[in-house]
């Protein structure tokens, strides 16, 4: 009996969509996540996919930088899938992984992700270089607030009531730091 053909996609915000991640592939099941691929910890659709998934089942992924942020999390990964019986197959690399793979294979899997990790570095970089140029051009500005003058008037008079900082982090549908950063009077964001 053969397994299902189980697809994964992510994108890092809500406003992103997934339709060209496997796009033309056939599967038979998506999971899909709308999160920051720097940690793991908060991808609900791929720990639902990890415990979905059975022996004979294959796992599609449009690119190792989409199932995970780091090599390490990446090797945990695909080694807990085919060590599961579970194959892995990432369509933009062309490259799957069985749990019987080859010395050259797993190779390819470090050398591919660690050059995804090195580029994504670069692409950093090279965005706080220009930040820091615009900056000193008068040219940057930062985001605007998320929060109006009487949001934030607002937040501040439920944290001194004592409402927990967290919930309102949800409701408001900002960071937990950002709320700190409104209660302490220096948010990042600028108008």
């Amino acid at each position: 009996m053969t397994g299902q053909r189980i697809g994964y996609k992510r994108v890092s915000t809500v406003d992103q969509n997934t339709m060209r991640q496997l796009e033309g592939v056939a599967v038979d099941e998506v999971f899909e996540d709308k999160a920051s691929g720097k940690s793991i910890v908060q991808r609900p659709a791929l720990e639902a996919m990890l415990k979905h998934v059975r022996k004979g089942d294959v796992v599609l992924c449009h690119s190792m930088d989409r199932m995970a942020p780091n090599l390490d999390d990446l090797r945990r990964i695909v080694l807990g899938l085919t060590s599961r019986g579970v194959r892995v197959e990432f369509t933009k690399e062309g490259l799957s992984f069985t749990g019987e793979d080859s010395a050259l294979s797993k190779l390819l899997l470090s050398v591919m992700r660690a050059f995804a990790e090195f580029e994504r570095s670069l692409i950093l970089e090279r965005q706080r270089e220009g930040i820091a140029i615009a900056k000193a051009a008068g040219k940057y500005k930062g985001r605007k607030r998320t929060l109006t003058e009487e949001m934030i008037a607002e937040l501040r008079r439920r944290v001194e009531c004592g409402e927990p900082k967290a919930r309102l982090a949800r409701e408001l549908q900002i960071s937990r730091e950002t709320v700190y950063q409104y209660i302490n009077n220096e948010p990042r964001e600028r108008l």
